[in-house]
């Protein structure tokens, strides 16, 4: 089993899991827009991802990285996987920082932006790929997954709760794209060849 992407999975699940316990370290974990540089708050373009609001959010998350994250280790390598990981966390927070640097009372929380940027970077490497969604006895193409994804994150984020920061989802997909034409455009042209053949 691939060693940085079941890493990264047994910290945040453990993480989360303590910190459901004990709040105090979920609540140091927060992203704040607003007080990221007057406190120098930097790790927490980090931490936010590995601690969650909710277990139906942990295993959400947890589910959709299960599908993606282990293959797409096997094809880009672990050093490649993990910076992707980091990027697609500090990524995902760049806008939410725009968005709420004025707001002292936003916080935010969940791996979700990274997962996106994973999932879709995966979705570079296997376009045709499918995962199977319980209950649906049906194979589900991966990139229409990713897609109801992103639509519920919109839904979401137009009916906030909670610190979870849909928002962050688009940031993290777009980053797992930019990321694939970075470092391996050859990957994308295969993914356009996939798909039109």
């Amino acid at each position: 089993m691939p060693m940085a992407a079941t890493l990264i999975l047994a910290v945040t699940v453990v993480l989360s899991l303590v910190g459901f316990a004990r709040p105090a370290l979920i609540e140091r974990a927060l992203f704040r827009p607003y007080w990221f540089l007057p406190r120098r708050q930097y790790w927490t373009v980090i931490s936010n991802g590995f601690v969650h609001a909710n277990l139906p959010h942990l295993i959400l998350n947890a589910l959709s990285y299960w599908f993606f994250a282990f293959p797409l280790q096997k094809v880009i390598g672990p050093a490649r996987f993990l910076v992707l990981y980091l990027l697609g966390l500090i990524a995902s927070n760049v806008g939410t920082y725009f968005q709420h640097r004025r707001d002292p009372a936003y916080a935010s929380l969940g791996a979700s932006g990274a997962i996106l940027a994973v999932m879709f970077a995966a979705i570079v490497y296997f376009p045709r790929s499918s995962i199977m969604m319980l209950p649906l006895p049906l194979p589900l193409p991966a990139w229409l997954f990713a897609l109801l994804f992103l639509a519920f994150s919109y839904y979401s984020a137009r009916h906030p709760r909670g610190r979870i920061n849909y928002q962050a989802h688009f940031d993290g997909a777009l980053a797992g794209l930019a990321f694939v034409a970075l470092t391996d455009w050859p990957a994308w042209v295969r993914a356009w060849h996939a798909v039109l053949h």
